[in-house]
């Protein structure tokens, strides 16, 4: 039999489904990163966002097609992580915008739903590359415009669209050179097709093995209910309803308490119905308090009744708060991304107000971002993400902090970030700060010195795991057997008779003795430059050089 429809929680098992095939492929998509740096990579990246969607997802009672897609766009913003989890969570987002309402969904819906999501992460890019995610997100939805109108079984459609995903990822080599030359298709488009696949795996009853972590379902009855609403950062219904069919009829059963679970869940959320056919005790935030009594005096009496009302509440808790932001905000605030111990203690005597852990391991998710920037408690905050590919999520960041002016300068490395913070001046107006400190940053250049995790092509080269490789502006300059070695060189590369100052921050695998060395030889053969050595702490690079 055609399986015409996928209503809320079969679509919950799916994305669920999804989301665990992508963490259990996690390492092999990292493995088609074309640059072989040891950064949080793709696979990583992905499997983090989408698992933040599950918790949120998995967090909310919801039952529809619209709200579980709304969940599941919620928590991937909030934990959307490097440029892939942005952009999947603005494909997520766009899902939910054309799912918004829907109990469930069909062929005719899911198209819609694939467009959106193409056309919301394209907006999210401003200067779109195809061969990427994007890419295949786009083709996977134009080709069901095109060839899948008139499909009724949704086993077939997500088959069809695998198909074309899957196909179009095979030909992104073609349209980008870096792929064809390391022999790899997009890591990105993979990480979507693998969840599609697993979505597809759970509508055809075969699911994957899921990683993410559930919690039990409570079998004993409550003493009481615990329910402050401190928790709601937003009120959508408004009265908190309690209350016990003390004396249920004779013939209750499980399945009237069940129906009753699901009515409360159509006109409320936080919903908790728990019976042992003795004793009805019901909880639900709801607008129709009423309506709730009224479904539960079919099953028996009821006692014990309290209706809250949580908009009150809300507004009382929202004005104290708003005072009290009000009477600690400052007018600056300047939040940086810093792995490193060394680097840390910098950026703290610069008085950079939040320093978010993140770096070139772990890409830090959007959530981490603004809340870093909420804590500044500052009216306008800089932000200084000092990695190329944590900009995009410092400016999602920026876009959903609606109480502060967010201003994203595009560092690309931590000396980038240390001299624009440098520039940075409390009494200059925000305009005169942000030119000043984009100059500062625009003045440097800088050296990185790593080593490679796997063997690859990349620009014509071969790299094979283990080489030293320096980049310059996070470009490939130089491939070595030795550090001291490609530090000098790259050095040299980079100073010119204009440049005055070189700065040596030395990682955690690189010994004081070898930095000492280090900077010993490059004093001697720049004498017209100031060369400064700071201990940075960072893991995986050996050394930032900074020239300005």
């Amino acid at each position: 039999m055609a399986q015409t429809k996928i209503d809320g929680l079969l679509f919950k098992e799916m994305f669920q489904s999804g989301a665990a095939l992508l963490t259990h492929n996690r390492e092999s998509v990292d493995a088609l990163n074309v640059f072989p740096v040891p950064d949080g990579d793709t696979g990583t990246n992905m499997s983090q966002t989408i698992n933040s969607a599950v918790k949120e997802m998995q967090a909310k009672n919801a039952v529809s097609v619209g709200d579980v897609a709304a969940a599941i766009a919620r928590g991937a913003l909030k934990g959307a992580r490097g440029n892939s989890g942005v952009i999947l969570s603005q494909i997520l987002r766009g899902f939910a915008s054309a799912l918004d309402g829907a109990e469930d969904i069909d062929c005719a819906l899911m198209i819609r739903a694939l467009r959106a999501g193409a056309d919301t992460a394209y907006k999210a890019v401003m200067k779109p590359k195809e061969g990427t995610i994007l890419t295949v997100a786009r083709v996977m939805a134009e080709d069901a415009e095109r060839n899948c109108r008139e499909m009724t079984d949704m086993v077939e459609f997500f088959r069809a669209i695998l198909k074309s995903g899957e196909a179009i990822l095979k030909k992104t080599p073609d349209m980008l050179p870096v792929l064809k030359q390391a022999g790899v298709v997009d890591s990105g488009g993979t990480g979507l097709t693998i969840i599609y696949r697993g979505m597809l795996a759970a509508l055809t009853g075969e699911p994957v093995e899921v990683d993410v972590p559930t919690e039990s379902a409570r079998a004993a009855m409550p003493g009481e209910f615990v329910d402050d609403h401190e928790s709601l950062d937003e009120i959508t219904f408004g009265y908190c309803t309690e209350f016990i069919v003390s004396h249920p009829r004779p013939e209750m059963r499980d399945g009237d308490v069940v129906r009753l679970r699901k009515r409360l869940e159509r006109i409320g959320d936080c919903v908790l119905v728990i019976s042992d056919l003795s004793v009805v005790k019901v909880h639900v935030h709801t607008n129709d308090p009423g309506k709730a009594l009224q479904y539960a005096l079919e099953l028996g009496e009821l006692d014990a009744i309290k209706i809250d009302n949580m908009f009150e509440e809300h507004r009382e808790r929202m004005a104290k708060l708003a005072a009290e932001e009000a009477a600690r905000q400052k007018p600056y605030g300047l939040v940086c991304v810093a792995l490193g111990d060394g680097l840390v203690d910098i950026f703290r005597e610069l008085n950079v107000d939040q320093i978010v852990d993140g770096g070139q391991t772990m890409n830090p998710s959007i959530e981490d971002l603004g809340e870093a920037i909420e804590k500044t408690h500052a009216k306008n905050v800089f932000v200084l993400p000092n990695n190329t590919n944590i900009i995009l999520a410092a400016q999602q960041a920026a876009e959903v902090e609606g109480e502060r002016n967010v201003i994203v300068l595009p560092t690309k490395s931590v000396p980038m970030g240390i001299s624009a913070a440098l520039a940075f001046d409390p009494e200059k107006d925000v305009e005169e700060n942000r030119a000043a400190m984009i100059e500062a940053a625009e003045n440097v250049h800088t050296a990185s010195i790593t080593y490679a995790v796997r063997d690859t092509v990349f620009d014509g080269r071969d790299i094979h795991a283990g080489d030293i490789m320096g980049l310059v502006d996070n470009k490939l300059h130089d491939l070595g057997h030795d550090v001291r070695e490609v530090a000098e060189h790259l050095t040299e590369e980079m100073v010119t008779e204009d440049k005055s100052l070189i700065t040596i921050y030395y990682g955690e695998d690189v010994s004081e003795e070898d930095a000492q060395a280090l900077l010993q030889a490059l004093s001697e053969k720049y004498d017209q430059c100031d060369v400064d050595l700071q201990r940075g702490g960072q893991p995986l690079y050996y050394y930032l050089i900074a020239v300005e």
